[in-house]
């Protein structure tokens, strides 16, 4: 099979599997409303733990991980020649999926999720160590969007180290994309205008 259809076919995979969104299910059981009615709107977990509790939050969770985590296998079972690589084709994918559902006029989520799991599929010690460091930027700052753009920056900056052009092109795009998700956030941290999301720890206002 062609190089270029086996990776496509890899991406493809990751993502129909990206397009299901749990917070959507979660938010239309727990409330009988769309996900779109509640909150910021948006269907991910953060909205919705912020509005429906830490449980349903998790749920979300554990939604986005699970998706993930199958796209990965299959596209490991279907695609071998890709070895491991085809962990980050499906992330990507799923990542795509996910943030630009066609369902939804190509309007979703923000991938943290997502992402963070593709990562440590593919890499453990590289991918959580990029996930701590970006949860420690979330809990010393209280801005989530500015530490999951760590978290990508990190794995990106380990993969020109470690893994080879193929996968730094893949953590590349990887940023990039949580970058267009996260930018209105950065602009308003830029302005002061950011609220802290610290209420997951018991507080929550806006940075000074």
């Amino acid at each position: 099979m062609n190089a270029i259809l086996i990776r496509l076919g890899a991406i493809g995979i990751g993502y129909v599997f990206g397009c299901f969104l749990t917070a959507c299910v979660v938010a239309r059981v727990d409330t009988g409303k769309s996900v779109r009615e509640i909150g910021t709107g948006n269907p991910g977990m953060a909205n919705i733990m912020d509005q429906l509790g830490f449980t349903a939050g998790l749920i979300v969770i554990f939604g986005d991980i699970l998706k993930t985590v199958l796209s990965a296998l299959l596209a490991l079972v279907l695609f071998p020649e890709l070895s491991r690589t085809a962990i980050l084709y499906a992330g990507l994918g799923a990542v795509l999926g996910h943030n630009y559902p066609f369902w939804r006029k190509f309007s979703g989520g923000k991938g943290v999720a997502v992402t963070c799991t593709a990562l440590i599929l593919y890499a453990p010690f590289v991918g959580t160590a990029s996930d701590l460091i970006g949860m420690l930027v979330v809990f010393f700052t209280g801005f989530l969007g500015l530490g999951s753009i760590v978290i990508t920056t990190a794995f990106l900056i380990a993969s020109f180290f470690c893994y080879g052009t193929e996968s730094v092109i893949l953590a590349l795009a990887l940023e990039v994309l949580m970058i267009l998700k996260h930018y209105p956030s950065l602009v308003k941290i830029a302005r002061g205008e950011e609220k802290i999301v610290l209420k997951l720890f018991g507080k929550k206002g806006k940075k000074s």
